[in-house]
């Protein structure tokens, strides 16, 4: 049997060929990928900026100003300044669990952002079951925070790791059942079906005003998953040093100030997805009817409006999250966990049922 020499080279070029389109198939589905992390990225750093500027103003004082035009930098300048700093170890520690603590912390969060949509063709995966695995993902959050108390060898930080774990399990019952009772109202559990149910009837077609308990029971939630003031017992500085945080330095360190600012966003676009319309304007028809036009255009033009209606409904919550931090005080230990088993549970309860009975007796 005789090969020629060019059947030699058209299947070398035939093998090259496939092997560029395997290559560049990555390439593109790599890019929609680093898109979102770059856009979150961006999303972190302007809530750091927004977070100082509003704390400077309400305690009446002048936040960053230095760093880049109104201080817009200053988030940026800490970041590099904790790249570069020494990471200590410690030397009774469990070194591993120590490493990989603030690891798990953040890849749980970033993996949640791909069920989030942006608009009404901008979601990294629209699943079926897409809320119900943000609520998956995000319960394993706490492992690597209770990794990194245990393996700081370090009295404040196990106790601060323990208080993380307790207040997560405590709160993401009551927030599961709310997510239920939306899940319900819009016979689906995908984040896109979900802001679609809402645009039926427009600015009154929110979840916000079908599921009142549930947004506050939501609302109170969501903060005590991110952590944040009034419930911030797991880093409370007057008890435990910095909990969990006390033994890092360095980009670990970093990695533990960026998650609990991506876990506030990532709230913060629930808030949105679940009641508020998600990208939808959702003006009242009767007073201004043009804009109410804005949810049928379609193409780059009406992405672009519906990611700017949803970063506005996001930034929105999280103004209202960034000022309950310097309003209300402290909760005790006891405090916080009577709120989410006595409270919140048997409310996040009933609200299920009221809703599972409307349902039934609409059909």
């Amino acid at each position: 049997m005789i090969i020629y020499t060019t059947e030699v080279e058209d299947i070398n070029s035939f093998y090259t060929l496939e092997s560029l389109k395997e290559v560049y198939g990555i390439i593109w589905m790599l890019v929609p990928i680093l898109t979102l992390v770059l856009g979150i990225t961006i999303g972190v750093l302007v809530i750091v900026w927004l977070e100082r500027e509003i704390s400077a103003a309400i305690q009446q004082r002048i936040g960053p100003e230095y760093a880049g035009p109104l201080g817009i930098l200053q988030a940026l300048a800490d970041g590099t300044k904790l790249l570069f700093k020494e990471n200590i170890l410690p030397s009774r520690g469990n070194t591993r669990l120590f490493s990989i603590g603030p690891a798990i912390a953040v890849i749980s969060i970033l993996l949640s952002f791909s069920v989030i949509p942006f608009s009404s063709r901008l979601i990294l995966a629209d699943l079926n079951i897409g809320i119900f695995l943000w609520i998956a993902i995000s319960s394993i959050a706490p492992v690597g925070l209770l990794m990194s108390g245990y393996g700081s060898n370090n009295k404040y930080s196990f106790l601060g790791g323990l208080r993380a774990a307790a207040q997560s399990i405590s709160y993401e019952i009551p927030l599961t059942l709310c997510v239920l009772s939306i899940s319900l109202l819009s016979n689906s559990s995908s984040t896109v079906d979900i802001v679609e149910a809402q645009s039926k009837y427009g600015f009154w077609g929110w979840n916000l005003w079908r599921q009142p308990i549930g947004f506050i029971v939501f609302l109170i939630s969501s903060l005590a998953e991110c952590e944040r003031l009034p419930f911030d017992l797991p880093e409370a500085e007057e008890e435990l040093v910095a909990g969990y945080q006390t033994e890092y330095s360095g980009i670990k360190f970093g990695l533990f100030y960026v998650a609990s600012y991506l876990n506030l966003l990532l709230s913060s676009l629930f808030v949105t997805v679940l009641y508020l319309g998600g990208w939808n304007i959702s003006i009242p028809y009767v007073f201004v009817p043009e804009l109410f036009e804005i949810n049928k255009i379609n193409g780059i033009i009406g992405t672009t409006i519906g990611i700017f209606i949803t970063l506005a409904k996001t930034y929105l919550f999280l103004f209202i999250s960034i000022a309950t931090r310097w309003t209300l005080p402290r909760l005790r230990m006891d405090q916080l966990l009577n709120l989410g088993w006595k409270f919140l549970l048997p409310i996040s309860l009933g609200n299920l049922l009221l809703t599972t009975s409307f349902q039934l007796l609409s059909l």
